[in-house]
């Protein structure tokens, strides 16, 4: 991965984890410790296993084979075996180790543990000045058994994860519209993506005037980062389109926001399309036989001299004209116009992620993500790939309605559409907002899904796996829908 992300931790393999050189041996455990580790680590494991169990938290021994974390295991799915691997990464950030091993655990599947430990192990650590010198983070993971596929995909997505994360954590003077455009172009070349980053004139040409109203506010130019993985075979496949919103800072331009708690964690704007970065980039590394196009519209939104004002009507990339009520309601300007140019691709699907509405919050917390679609007869066909890539990778996501009238919102006097639906269903009409731009001449162009990922994207704590700030939420949820579309 090159120097401008976070370097990721090598994985080797060995048979046999205790004759090998470690600060650490992670030992994931369900209940009772298995009989050939209790053999192996002496009579004060076994109490100490079950004080682990009472506490649900390592319990780590000092042992002739060096330090050795007893991890419970307080479940049976694959989430459960991820957190518990990610508080054995913790652990091993306590007491600085920087070579760890992970056992299989009891249920011999060690892929789960692996993705949890390289996710929890994460540390975003770019700016700081006065990080310990003797530790620089947990540099390698050792697993227990040969080399397998398995393995490996778990690394990959993990990596692309935090690859988002990356993203988003960065300093908004770094990710600039632009500036996100080269990193997307770094991170996806290195992975066999085809990357343009299309210049103001370029944006300007194709129409796009709802990105170039929201930059109208700013210093810095606008981005529209068009990124490809056409595998061998597939070239000429109907592709699966991801649009990314990628805001990447937020002020809500004149319809200014408060600092505290709203504009100051703003540079997370952009999670949407870190997230469908993150996920072509898992795409092409895991090499999945299926066509992947990633939109990413990007631009700041600030209340500079020029900056769009509410009464504004701008002409979108569609042809649409919208009523601009609130220049705060601005990912949904940026999305329309690429879900627009998303038709001339005839995708199989288009699948636009985006920090859309604290509505998103509000009704379903933190740790939820919304997924919409419009409703006719194939809505459910179209929502349960998401349901169970949720379930599957921990990035959970729950449906809301998008009945017909809602739109009836989004009238407006003087436009064919406001931006704006009112205070009642607010992620709900931003939905609708969206789903008027993937029609053409008043009918479904493509199938599509939302999915609002305000709550998930940016945590104020951390939890499980996922750390304070960007989470990467969307990147292995995605990477899940397209493998299992690629069959």
């Amino acid at each position: 991965m090159s120097p401008d992300f976070t370097a990721p931790i090598a994985l080797d393999s060995a048979d046999d984890l205790w004759a090998e050189a470690l600060d650490l041996l992670v030992l994931p455990f369900a209940e009772r410790l298995p009989e050939a580790w209790r053999s192996r680590l002496g009579p004060a494991a076994e109490q100490a296993a079950a004080d682990a169990v009472q506490a649900k938290a390592p319990a780590t021994l000092y042992t002739e084979a060096g330090r050795v974390a007893l991890v419970p295991v307080t479940g049976e799915t694959d989430e459960d075996r991820r957190t518990a691997a990610a508080k054995g990464a913790a652990e091993a950030a306590r007491l600085k180790a920087e070579a760890v091993g992970l056992a299989v655990p009891e249920d011999g599947d060690v892929a789960p543990c692996v993705e949890g430990f390289l996710l929890g192990a994460y540390r975003f650590t770019r700016y700081r000045t006065e990080e310990d010198a003797a530790w620089p983070g947990t540099r390698r993971l050792v697993v227990e058994g040969p080399a397998s596929d398995a393995v490996e995909r778990a690394r990959i997505r993990a990596e692309a994860t935090n690859l988002a994360r990356d993203l988003v954590n960065r300093s908004p003077h770094e990710t600039t519209a632009q500036g996100l455009g080269a990193l997307a172009k770094a991170a996806g070349e290195a992975a066999g993506v085809r990357v343009e980053v299309w210049d103001p004139a370029r944006i300007e040409a194709e129409g796009m005037g709802g990105l170039l109203a929201v930059n109208r506010g700013s210093q810095d130019p606008p981005a529209f980062i068009v990124m490809e993985w056409a595998p061998e075979g597939h070239a000429d496949d109907a592709p699966v389109v991801l649009v990314g919103k990628a805001v990447t800072f937020d002020t809500g331009g004149l319809s200014l926001k408060p600092t505290k708690g709203s504009m100051d964690t703003m540079k997370a704007d952009m999670a949407g399309g870190a997230a469908v970065i993150g996920a072509i980039v898992a795409a092409a590394r895991l090499k999945l036989p299926v066509r992947v196009v990633a939109l990413v519209p990007s631009t700041d939104n600030r209340p500079g001299e020029n900056a769009y004002v509410p009464g504004d009507v701008v002409a979108m990339h569609s042809g649409a004209t919208v009523e601009v009520l609130n220049t705060d309601a601005e990912g949904r300007m940026l999305l329309a116009d690429a879900l627009s140019y998303a038709r001339r691709y005839a995708p199989s699907l288009v699948v636009d992620v985006a920090t859309l509405t604290g509505a998103a919050v509000v009704a379903l917390g933190s740790r939820v993500a919304a997924v919409v679609t419009r409703d006719d007869a194939d809505a459910e066909a179209r929502l349960a790939p998401f349901r169970r890539a949720g379930e599957a990778t921990g990035d959970t996501v729950w449906p809301l309605p998008l009945f017909g009238h809602y739109k009836e919102q989004l009238k407006s006097d003087v436009a064919d559409l406001s931006n704006v639906g009112g205070r009642e269903g607010g992620t709900i009409t931003a939905a609708a907002f969206l789903e008027h731009f993937t029609r053409e001449g008043g009918e479904p162009a493509y199938p599509w899904v939302h999915l609002d990922i305000a709550g998930p994207a940016f945590l104020d704590s951390a939890y499980g796996y996922r750390p304070k700030g960007g989470t990467g939420f969307g990147v292995r949820l995605l990477a899940a829908v397209l493998a299992e579309m690629a069959g």
